[in-house]
């Protein structure tokens, strides 16, 4: 009895311990996926683009 107490105390605080790492392990994943993507030629670009109407790129060139 003393045992089985002993052991959901244990996991009772190891699990808030041990969940916060997967966000550091997810981000670190993340981060050299990035990172390889960007050797390999990808680049990160907006979902929108703005087109500039045909009289702003005339001052534009000005």
């Amino acid at each position: 009895m003393k045992q089985i107490l002993f052991r959901l105390i244990l996991r009772a605080l190891l699990f808030p311990a041990l969940s916060g790492c997967w966000y550091a392990v997810a981000a670190g994943a993340g981060a050299a996926v990035g990172y390889k993507a960007k050797e390999e030629g990808y680049g990160v670009q907006g979902p929108v683009k703005k087109e500039k109407s045909k009289t702003k790129q005339d001052k534009d060139d000005n």
